[in-house]
């Protein structure tokens, strides 16, 4: 089942390039949904909050995946992830932690706060794109995720 293309994917990433290769592997890879982005841990839960910039509902959808970088200004990942999954109203939402991150405690952490996959970007620019395409492969054709 093919994650509807009407389903809105939240990107919270602060670096630009791991942004467009983010994007260049989605758009490589067919995904349709709208993806927005968030550049640090604050904006995130502002927009899964609807607070500041992010009140009006319509235009900032509840997304149906989280992707969460863990180094992130003003808000750690780590922060946002405990937010998010201690939360009844947003925890149902996927949380996939993209980080370059390969650090046993941040790796347990997460998993501990609730995150449901935690996945360490290559550096590799041709290993990334194919993480990104395994990734969308399994969260957006293979998993089933809750219709809102």
């Amino acid at each position: 089942m093919k994650l509807p293309s009407n389903k809105v994917i939240l990107l919270v990433e602060d670096c630009p390039e791991d942004y467009e290769a983010t994007m260049r592997a989605f758009k490589r890879s067919n995904l349709q949904n709208p993806i927005f982005r968030c550049k640090d841990g604050q904006e995130a839960l502002d927009y899964l909050y609807h607070k500041n910039q992010f009140q009006d509902r319509d235009r900032f959808p509840k997304p149906c995946i989280i992707l969460l970088d863990l180094n992130l200004p003003k808000v750690d990942g780590k922060e946002v992830l405990l937010k998010i999954k201690s939360d009844k109203e947003i925890k149902s939402i996927p949380v996939i932690v993209l980080t370059t991150s390969d650090d046993e405690i941040d790796i347990q952490k997460c998993y501990e706060y609730g995150a449901n996959s935690y996945i360490q970007k290559p550096v590799d620019l041709l290993k990334f794109f194919d993480a990104i395409q395994k990734l969308s492969e399994y969260w957006f054709e293979v998993a089933l995720l809750l219709k809102e």
